[in-house]
């Protein structure tokens, strides 16, 4: 069965899917229970499953996160939310020194599955600490896995796949992509569902390669359109979807074809993703590289007042500037 839903919709459902199959899938963050989330991805959620599974908290990310890491230990699967991407600090120590380190701590005796969903990025016309993209912090702690999805089909699975994963994961939603409409097919298994943890190519080409994540996947998208329309290049996207760990083949055997790489994400550019997949690709494509590898990011600053965000963010003539300087070399 295919239903037309949008991104928050479908995390909804994919929510209430998990606890439907699972007793043991819990909920858990500021608001998420009665007023069903800020961006009401919890919605309805409390009043058919109560209180005892979906819990609003405290205004305490850190208790959040460590109640959950108890809960875990009890055979619990609780999913956490934090508010916004720059409310998730305060809980920072228990992530990195607790949550990523138990099961390494134990010698695999203990798992610790936790989901920690996180809104994150820009474009809501919000202020710093509402707008940010922190998944280069938890891409370098040894012990989490990462992912972002891009898409309602991706959001409906991947969020049920990471409340059925043994592994602590920060599962990144892009906040300014909750309304954008798609087709999701309801009627797979999770077994038959694209795997948590792939990279995937959403459009062939053989001119350059973009690879993007979460909100910029949209540009990526739109970029390509326009330069297929505009200048007749054949540009090739792909979505990263993990984060960590990242699946680069799909890159590799790409970038062999074109030749070029852009790499687009709206976290500040110094010591981001676009570094290491350019490290990676770099190492990996050297004598197939017909350019340098670009990056298309944010800026090495706080994150700028809403009024001058597009200036700040990613967007279309910023991509194919970048893919026009690969075709200078």
């Amino acid at each position: 069965m295919a239903d037309t839903l949008t991104l928050g919709k479908a995390l909804n459902s994919g929510l209430r899917r998990a606890m439907e199959e699972n007793p043991k899938v819990l909920i858990m963050g500021e608001d998420v229970g009665k007023l069903g989330g800020v961006f009401r991805i919890t919605d309805g959620l409390q009043k058919d499953f109560g209180e005892e599974r979906v819990i609003d908290t405290p205004l305490a990310e850190s208790g959040i996160i460590g109640t959950a890491i108890g809960l875990a230990l009890r055979g619990y699967r609780p999913i956490c939310e934090i508010q916004f991407d720059g409310f998730v600090y305060p809980a920072f120590d228990q992530i990195v020194s607790q949550l990523a380190k138990m099961h390494y701590r134990s010698q695999g005796k203990v798992t610790l599955p936790v989901v920690i969903r996180i809104p994150y990025a820009g474009g809501i016309g919000a202020v710093e600490h509402h707008s940010e993209s922190p998944e280069a912090y938890f891409c370098h702690t040894p012990g989490l896995k990462v992912v972002s999805c891009a898409s309602p089909q991706d959001a409906y699975w991947m969020i049920q796949q990471a409340v059925a994963s043994d592994d602590p994961i920060i599962f990144l939603e892009p906040k300014r992509r909750y309304y954008e409409k798609g087709v999701v097919d309801t009627s797979l298994s999770l077994d038959q569902a694209y795997p948590l943890h792939a990279s995937r190519v959403l459009r062939e080409g053989s001119d350059a390669t973009l690879v993007a994540y979460g909100p910029t996947v949209r540009v990526a998208l739109d970029a390509a359109e326009a330069a297929a329309e505009d200048d007749n290049r054949s540009l090739e996207v792909i979505d990263l979807r993990s984060l960590s760990p990242l699946d680069l083949d799909p890159v590799y055997e790409s970038v062999r074809r074109t030749g070029r790489l852009v790499v687009i994400h709206e976290a500040p550019r110094t010591l981001g993703l676009g570094a290491e997949i350019a490290a990676r690709v770099t190492e990996q494509c050297f004598y197939s590289l017909e350019a340098p590898v670009q990056r298309v990011t944010g800026y090495d600053t706080p994150y700028p007042p809403a009024r001058i965000e597009d200036e700040y963010l990613p967007d279309l003539d910023r991509v194919l500037d970048a893919v026009d300087r690969t075709f200078t070399f």
